[in-house]
């Protein structure tokens, strides 16, 4: 048996688990990071980094001046006949402008970061699921596919929407909260340096228009990202072929877009996104769940990567100062204070998040929003900090607005 001694184990280099490693390590911890495959590795995703992604890169010093990042101004909105661009909002808490980066090398520079800051990463490693105390329950390391073991006093389990550490701890999805599924491919394409993302509210299956959106972010090295998000919250969800469903989209657009499939360069993925904390609670006995494993995705518009770094630091504090704790029961009573953490920080804006998508999954709330919301500029702007979540705690009305909205929701 190997066996590998750590302050903390992260299961998954992914962005939220790169993130918490990195904080962790910067803490003075030390901090085992396993991942299953070899960078670099794909990974599905629209690959758009919004502000509030930017600002957690700028937080942790990663270079986004270099090769390879490509900077947008805003968002360019398509719908209801009308096609306009909004540019990020200018506030104190964010910066103004998106990135666009691949997974297929962002997930490694973040992985890469984190080994810099001290972490120790093993890939190929593929965890089968949690060690067990066999008196407390508590988890003290994983097992692997290969049948090592490694152990440490604390796991964060940073492994997506199919989590095998939170379900390995009993931990299921809540049936009450919105999943998404997103599908993408690229192309090659003259719109590949766009100065804006660009986003179509209105999909349609023939005659229906479902709740969702399209997508297509200029990638810089002469392909296109594109592809659509959809909600369970329509009848229509589960029932739809969303391969096919995105290559009709793609053969209604401008012939000069080149978005044909002879110009696909890949194939086309798709995968589950898992909302408004799916998963809960994000602690119990010796397991951290940040990320997609905690369902940390905005159901508003689908955007995981710049919660996943979030909460990777969110969980990095409480632990580091657990593990400061003089005495078991005190480490204990720390880490339970994350969930609630968790809450203040999210639970009523997500809980919007999932009034917003109840609405647009029934038939007619989308097409009416779509034709009355999009002619009006101010309230665009107002939709566009809204759905991204971004907003400076002291700002203008709009902001005030959405603050106070949050505020008042119930967390859950």
């Amino acid at each position: 048996m190997n066996t590998v001694d750590a302050d903390v184990i992260v299961v998954g280099a992914g962005p939220s688990g790169s993130a918490t490693a990195f904080y962790l390590a910067r803490a003075g911890l030390d901090v085992l990071l396993l991942e299953k495959t070899r960078f670099p590795r794909e990974k599905v995703c629209g690959d758009g980094l919004t502000p509030r992604a930017v600002k957690q890169l700028q937080n942790m010093g990663v270079d986004i001046d270099g090769p390879g990042w490509i900077r947008n101004k805003g968002l360019r909105v398509v719908g209801g006949g009308l096609r306009f661009e909004l540019d990020w909002p200018r506030l104190d808490s964010f910066p103004d402008f998106s990135l666009v980066r691949t997974r297929q090398d962002f997930d490694q520079i973040m992985a890469a970061h984190a080994v810099k800051a001290g972490v120790r990463l093993m890939e190929g490693v593929n965890v089968t699921g949690p060690i067990l105390d066999d008196r407390s329950g508590h988890v003290t390391g994983v097992t692997t596919k290969d049948g090592a073991t490694y152990r440490s006093r604390l796991v964060v389990a940073a492994d997506g929407n199919s989590t095998r550490m939170a379900l390995g701890m009993g931990l299921h999805k809540r049936e009450d909260r919105p999943m998404g599924v997103a599908v993408r491919t690229y192309f090659q394409s003259p719109r590949h340096d766009d100065d804006y993302l660009e986003t179509w509210l209105e999909l349609w299956d023939q005659d229906t228009l479902l709740p969702g959106y399209g997508w297509i972010f200029p990638v810089g090295d002469g392909t296109s990202n594109v592809g659509l998000g959809l909600l369970n919250t329509s009848d229509a969800f589960g029932k739809i072929d969303y391969r096919e469903l995105l290559k009709r989209w793609c053969r209604n657009m401008p012939a000069e877009w080149e978005f044909t499939e002879e110009n696909m360069t890949g194939p086309i993925r798709g995968a589950a996104l898992p909302m408004a904390f799916n998963r809960q609670p994000h602690y119990t006995r010796g397991l951290v769940l940040v990320g997609d494993s905690g369902g940390a995705i905005n159901p508003f518009n689908g955007e995981g990567i710049a919660y996943a770094m979030e909460t990777g630091e969110i969980a990095a504090e409480v632990i580091a100062k657990s593990l400061r704790g003089t005495t078991p029961a005190q480490q204990e009573r720390i880490l339970r204070t994350y969930p609630q953490v968790l809450k203040d920080a999210y639970g009523g804006y997500f809980t919007l998040g999932r009034l917003f998508v109840e609405a647009i999954g029934k038939p007619g709330v989308m097409s009416f929003g779509t034709r009355h919301g999009l002619p009006h500029p101010r309230l665009m702007r107002f939709a566009l900090k809204l759905l991204g979540n971004l907003t400076d705690r002291r700002g203008d009305a709009s902001d005030r607005i959405i603050n106070a909205l949050s505020k008042v929701a119930p967390p859950a």
